[in-house]
């Protein structure tokens, strides 16, 4: 029998679009735990598959030839199970460009963007001083978010999925929209968005893959006191190791 993907993961959207993309493919996986907030990316056997220290990373024991591959990186991830699977990644090469230029956008676009506007709205006045500074990021990067959203408001007009047949695509994007309190966002001044959420979020797969792990969060960020001051010392004081 072939053995499950190692899925090396914490539940934050990079991480969700692995997990949702696993149960939607119904590929057998093994979730393993690596809590960014303790600095487990930075341990020796996991730069080893994932040399950027980020995860998710996966190890495939069944990969090209039989032979195991391990593959980092979210979107390279859903493109590697994409090609697979044969699943959500679509009939033809003109329907894989349209596909790849979405995941691209997330990659480039929409979660560091994103990103960036959690960490200045949520996490940086425990660390930043000047009151200044972390109010330019704020607006700035939430500025960016909301173009972010219109792209994607325009994109979504008249399709149920991103691509018009769900796909990879939607699977990296999604798990960025979730957190949309947070980024300063009124969900309610993009119904199309809103729509293709809430089908998404209907989705039994989706919901599987998005509460995998749910109780890690407890740790890291999510903490309170002293565990929530450690994990911002690892994630937001990284240097290269």
């Amino acid at each position: 029998m072939t053995k499950p993907i190692e899925l090396h993961y914490w539940p934050t959207p990079n991480g969700w679009k692995i997990s949702i993309a696993l149960e939607e493919m119904g590929l057998p996986y093994e979730m393993i735990p690596v809590n960014i907030g303790t600095g487990e990316q930075f341990k020796p056997e996991f730069l080893a598959i994932s040399p950027n220290n980020r995860m998710p990373a996966i190890v495939d024991p069944d990969g090209p030839d039989g032979q195991p591959i391990s593959v980092f990186e979210s979107g390279a991830i859903l493109q590697y199970l994409g090609r697979k699977s044969g699943l959500f990644y679509g009939e033809s090469e003109r329907d894989r460009v349209n596909i790849d230029q979405w995941v691209m956008w997330q990659m480039g676009g929409l979660g560091p963007m994103a990103g960036q506007t959690h960490h200045f709205r949520q996490y940086a006045g425990a660390i930043i001083a000047d009151q200044r500074q972390l109010a330019y990021g704020a607006i700035r990067y939430t500025n960016e978010t909301h173009r972010l959203y219109g792209v994607l408001e325009k994109q979504l007009a008249g399709k149920d999925f991103v691509c018009g047949q769900l796909s990879i695509a939607d699977f990296a994007i999604w798990p960025w929209v979730v957190p949309w309190k947070n980024q300063g966002i009124q969900i309610e001044e993009f119904p199309n968005i809103k729509a293709w959420f809430e089908r998404l979020n209907g989705r039994e797969a989706v919901q599987k893959g998005f509460k995998l792990g749910a109780e890690l969060r407890s740790s890291g960020l999510q903490a309170s006191g002293k565990a929530a001051e450690e994990a911002r010392k690892v994630l937001f004081g990284q240097r290269a190791r």
